[in-house]
């Protein structure tokens, strides 16, 4: 309830894992107060209370939004709010060095969280990054060493136990590879046992995401009822935990303590603490290993799971109970309002399907349980998480143990590969559930046949090289668009006709009002203009989810009938496409160079005559024609196109007949996948889409299963 409280009313961008909003930050999405010193200090409490309260939620997705918030923070300056800055942190005041240090951030959570220094490198590279570099892997790998050692030292300072259960096996977390070695093996004959257990969990990763955003839907309409609900909600997740910890123990049997580690059962009644076992109500010289599992902390009970040469130490009922359990209550806790993680349930509920598996098969497998339980953690992952490389090294470097290489690699294949047939990723459905407009490596098959002329919606706002502060001032409050392209009209333009100079971004257009620095005519300013009138420092890169704001800037009214000239503060190099180029690759382009904005300029600016405008339509039209659907989808690119123009001159000007400069603006909500099905509705019908598994195309496929195996 602590945790609840503290997220709900001080920091709600707290919530969660955070890994959705890093990712979305790392592919060009900025979400007001994600990485903000408050954000940072409730993710650490809240985490602490959550995780201790034995609530079933994992810690590694807080730390991973941890280490990016300590990241960002040094991107920003620091924090002038609460006085801590320093001046030589202003060179990373940038975009690119700030999304760099975000990346190397949420690396070294992930190493935080496992000890795998190397599965945190790889883990930000899979899963996080979008623009990768090669700089920043000898820098993410730096960072990660760093925390290895960071730990190391403190482990061993805490040798002694003063530190609490912290340390407790070393570097490894689940070292298996010191126990039982002999049993870590297998043999050819049982691949297709571990095929079976790819596709099991890719089945219960597909299903465990429907439900979860499911789930996540019905909470986010309880918690926008205020605070009130939100708190309710946790403590009826609260409570419901608490009834299956401390009951559902009561229907599992008592089982004599095993006699591999002691000849006989301690004094005091427990058995030996390889296992950590728990007596529970047993008499004693007895355990209940539904209780062992359940009164545990997750990663004790991990190690319970993954231990060798324990294949009589848990009954088969007591291991479906706790796999339900955990399954069920993995769904329910995330969307509790409280720093949440999902990668250590993810593994716990694999691992006890895992054992579940192996002791279902019997004699039918020579594989040790424990080891089943490694390969079923990793299936899971694979199936909810969609990750390969990553989460194949960081399970290597929390066993211990590199004969589980090959199988891993196996599991973690056919599970992603079989679950991405039915649904995406945890992380990515999150991301469509928050609104956060994500952008795939990808381009949609339907993407090829269109272009970026058939995407861009208009009016387009456009400014003169030297405008009327009250035009600027104007066009900043009526609309929320975050650059403007800068059109030189004669006499300032070398041509006859409309030029395009560059783009303006808003925020600096804001510090040239906020500076007052305007003249009485329309003219272009001297090239020494802004010497000694505006320091680099004005227009750095703002702290996350900080923004100047146009209702901040008062003017009078002689001011309004001023000028600007915007020479001196335009992007005079932007990047531009011509408007008949595929949208699939300006797609790549505005995704691999990491863009805000991208220019559509005409393919001509000659006169626009009839002939011209169905010219640039033609790859519209042929794909057009081969759909049957020609008449509206045209007739609706025709709309867009015409919407998309400017107009600087007067229709009765000769020079009225010319092109705009600039066709329009592309962003990132122009390539969303839900904007283009919505200007074209027809798309929705082609045989162009993704592979995926429909409810009744798995119904069939399933009866048509039963009815070849009962025959």
């Amino acid at each position: 309830m602590f945790a609840s409280s503290i997220t709900a009313f001080v920091s709600p961008a707290a919530g969660g894992s955070g890994i959705p909003e890093v990712k979305a930050y790392l592919n060009g999405v900025d979400a007001p107060n994600v990485f903000s010193l408050r954000t940072l200090a409730v993710k650490v409490i809240g985490n602490i209370a959550a995780v201790s309260s034995s609530l079933h939620v994992g810690k590694a997705g807080p730390m991973v939004h941890t280490g990016a918030c300590i990241a960002a923070i040094f991107g920003q300056g620091g924090s002038r709010k609460y006085g801590l800055t320093c001046r030589w942190l202003r060179y990373f005041k940038n975009d690119r060095d700030r999304r760099d240090l975000v990346t190397i951030g949420a690396g070294a959570g992930v190493t935080a969280a496992f000890r795998a220094p190397v599965g945190g490198v790889l883990f930000a590279l899979e899963s996080l990054s979008s623009w990768w570099r090669s700089a920043l892997i000898w820098r993410s790998f730096f960072t990660t060493a760093v925390v290895a050692v960071v730990l190391r030292l403190f482990i061993e300072l805490c040798g002694s136990g003063k530190c609490g259960l912290f340390g407790k096996g070393g570097l490894i977390m689940y070292d298996v590879s010191t126990i039982f070695d002999d049993l870590m093996t297998y043999h050819l004959k049982d691949i297709p046992i571990v095929v079976l257990i790819g596709v099991i969990g890719a089945v219960l990763g597909s299903l465990y995401n429907l439900l979860m955003v499911k789930v996540l839907r019905v909470y986010s309409m309880i918690n926008d009822r205020g605070g009130a609900h939100k708190l309710l909600l946790a403590a009826a997740v609260s409570i419901l935990t608490s009834c299956c910890l401390f009951g559902l123990p009561w229907f599992a049997p008592c089982r004599p303590c095993p006699m591999g580690g002691t000849p006989s059962p301690p004094p005091n009644g427990t058995c030996h603490s390889l296992n950590r076992f728990r007596r529970f109500h047993c008499p004693a010289g007895h355990y209940n290993d539904l209780a062992s599992l359940f009164l545990n902390i997750n990663d004790d009970a991990i190690r319970n799971l993954y231990s060798t040469g324990t294949n009589d130490v848990y009954h088969p009922g007591s291991m479906l109970a706790f796999f339900v359990a955990s399954y069920a209550l993995g769904v329910l806790s995330y969307g509790v309002v409280a720093p949440s993680g999902l990668f250590v349930p993810i593994i716990l509920t694999g691992a006890t399907y895992g054992r579940l598996v192996a002791m279902l098969l019997g004699g039918h497998s020579g594989l040790d349980h424990g080891l089943v339980a490694i390969l079923g953690s990793a299936s899971f992952l694979g199936g909810t998480l969609r990750m390969t490389v990553s989460v194949c090294v960081i399970i290597l470097e929390l066993t211990n143990n590199l004969l589980l290489l090959p199988l891993v690699m196996l599991v973690l294949l056919i599970s992603k590969t079989v679950a991405d047939s039915f649904n995406s990723s945890i992380y990515d459905l999150i991301l469509q559930l928050k609104g956060l407009p994500h952008l795939d490596g990808h381009a949609e098959p339907y993407m090829r046949q269109l272009t970026v002329g058939d995407v861009v919606t208009g009016p387009l706002r456009a400014f003169n090289g030297v405008e009327k502060v009250g035009t600027v001032v104007h066009t900043l409050r009526t609309t929320g668009h975050h650059a403007f392209p800068v059109v030189d009209e004669p006499p300032f333009s070398p041509a006859p006709v409309p030029v395009l100079y560059g783009l303006v971004l808003r925020a600096h257009l804001l510090v040239l009002l906020k500076k007052r620095e305007f003249q009485l005519t329309q003219e272009r300013c001297p090239k020494d203009y802004t010497a000694g009138r505006f320091l680099a420092e004005d227009f750095d890169k703002r702290g996350s989810g900080k923004h100047d704001a146009i209702a901040d800037v008062l003017l009078s009214p002689e001011e309004m009938e001023m000028y600007v000239d915007m020479h001196p503060f335009t992007n005079t190099s932007p990047y531009t496409v011509v408007e008949t180029m595929s949208l699939a690759k300006a797609l790549v382009l505005f995704r691999e160079v990491g863009l805000r904005h991208l220019l559509v300029v005409p393919k001509s600016c000659g006169v626009s005559d009839k002939s011209s405008m169905i010219k640039t339509n033609q790859p519209l039209v042929h794909f057009a024609t081969k759909l049957q659907i020609f008449p509206p989808l045209l007739a609706r690119s025709q709309e867009l196109r015409n919407k998309s123009k400017i107009t600087l001159h007067d229709r009765s000007d000769p020079l009225s007949l010319q092109r705009s400069p600039v066709v329009g603006i592309l962003t990132r909500h122009d390539f969303m996948p839900e904007h283009i099905l919505g200007l074209h509705p027809v798309l929705l019908g082609n045989r162009w889409k993704r592979l995926r598994w429909q409810k009744g195309a798995v119904a069939k496929h399933f009866w048509s299963l039963l009815r070849w195996l009962a025959s």
